[in-house]
């Protein structure tokens, strides 16, 4: 039976719960759901490095995983929730998968396109856009991949020493 959330934080938190999934597997820890009516229609977790695929992104292999669960690409009444902030190929992707809503934790100033470095979520120009909603559960969603960056920057000085 398929579970139903009441909330952002809710979906947020399988978000977390995947992201750490991805962790455990040394992917950066970005986790994504998509959700339609409260309920999850996709999910991804990075898998850049198992699958070595550069697009092997958590929200593209949700927005996948969602368009196969509808039975179209159009997925107009879904909303995405991610850990951290699209980089520019994921909020592509939502765009053109008409998206509703985009719901992230923390956000990218550095490469975000989602408002953090530039908004393709919301650019004029494109023939669809998405609602934003940011800081959802940040403080986790940053913890998160900080302490994986931690972790991989004290491997990488072990092995150096």
């Amino acid at each position: 039976m398929d579970l139903l959330f009441r909330d952002d934080q809710a979906l947020m938190r399988e978000a977390l719960r995947l992201a750490t999934k991805a962790a455990a597997s040394d992917e950066v820890p970005i986790g994504a759901v998509i959700a339609k009516n409260g309920r999850i229609i996709g999910r991804g977790y990075n898998q850049v490095e198992m699958l070595k695929d550069p697009t092997a992104h958590a929200e593209i292999l949700a927005i996948t995983q969602a368009a196969a669960t509808v039975g179209d690409w159009r997925l107009n009444d879904c909303d995405m929730f991610v850990t951290k902030e699209p980089c520019p190929m994921c909020a592509g992707a939502a765009v053109h998968a008409r998206l509703r809503r985009v719901v992230f934790g923390c956000e990218d100033l550095r490469g975000g396109a989602a408002g953090g470095l530039i908004n393709l979520l919301q650019m004029p120009q494109l023939n669809h856009r998405c609602d934003i909603n940011s800081g959802v559960l940040a403080e986790e969603c940053s913890e998160l991949l900080q302490e994986f960056f931690r972790g991989k920057r004290g491997s990488n000085q072990q092995i150096t020493n």
